[in-house]
């Protein structure tokens, strides 16, 4: 009796059943979701923001919890805006991420669904707010507002990134937070729509800079249409950029700089007896 070998012997293709078991997913509620995005070298996950660090606060009878972010800080035209959002534990939308993943037509659903089941405020700090005050500070001060603004006084805010808000109840810095933190990517969400919404008006504004296509950022068009044109009231007047289009369109608006290292000559009068004996 001849026995098929074969039978018993896995093909080569055949899945292996432990590197299966291994590679099947998790069950819902243990671990994020995640997103997976096809690289050169092969496949990176990419974590969602969870709701993990509010629910911790509410169990420890927290509440309201806020989280807050900023739209446009990069840009060389434009205002800064910022926004605080507190979200209903019971009518989360589905699909907040932090609004650099997203598509536009994905932000614009999910700022109306955020505007429908959450508290939501916004602040916008000016060009010449920013002009004055520097970037870093124009954005903390926008996003203080915007979390003074919300409609329930907050117990404890998540804003993204390194510095601290100055409010009345506790606020956490999370770097990278518009991915890691609910609150602050529904957050991002507004702020970057509503920011580009206001570009968007700004440019029927002032035709011919494309701020309805870069949003102020400094891409080539953007810089080949300040060299063209110069600047408007709406740039920021001390970026780099912005500056040298000011210098050359402008330059009356310009201040001359101090030159600290040059010579002065003083004049002496002759009449003036110097005693070589004196002690100086």
């Amino acid at each position: 009796m001849i026995r098929d070998k074969s039978a018993k012997t896995p093909a080569k293709d055949a899945p292996n059943k432990d590197a299966a078991k291994k590679a099947a997913p998790a069950k819902a509620g243990k671990a994020p979701a995640t997103k997976v995005s096809a690289g050169k070298k092969g496949i990176i996950a990419v974590a969602s923001p969870t709701f993990r660090r509010e629910r911790a606060l509410i169990k420890r009878g927290v509440w309201p919890v806020a989280g807050c972010d900023e739209a446009g800080r990069g840009p060389l035209a434009g205002p800064v805006v910022a926004a605080a959002v507190i979200l209903d534990p019971d009518r989360i939308p589905r699909g907040i991420d932090d609004s650099k993943r997203l598509t536009a037509e994905e932000r614009e659903r999910l700022f109306d669904k955020i505007c429908a089941t959450a508290q939501v405020s916004v602040a916008v700090a000016s060009p010449s707010r920013i002009d004055r005050d520097n970037i870093l500070r124009a954005s903390l001060w926008a996003l203080k507002r915007a979390v003074v603004a919300l409609p329930e006084a907050p117990r404890h805010v998540f804003v993204d990134g390194r510095d601290r808000l100055d409010t009345p109840c506790d606020c956490e810095a999370v770097i990278g937070g518009d991915g890691i933190v609910l609150s602050i990517a529904a957050a991002s969400i507004v702020a970057k729509v509503t920011r580009d919404r206001l570009m968007c008006a700004l440019a029927q504004d002032c035709p011919g800079y494309g701020f309805e296509q870069h949003k102020g950022y400094g891409v080539p068009e953007h810089l080949d249409a300040l060299n063209r044109l110069g600047p408007t009231v709406h740039h920021r007047r001390f970026f780099a950029p912005v500056a040298a289009a000011r210098a050359k369109h402008m330059p009356w608006t310009v201040e001359p700089v101090q030159d600290l290292f040059g010579v002065t000559e003083v004049q002496v009068e002759a009449s003036v007896e110097v005693d070589a004996g004196a002690n100086l």
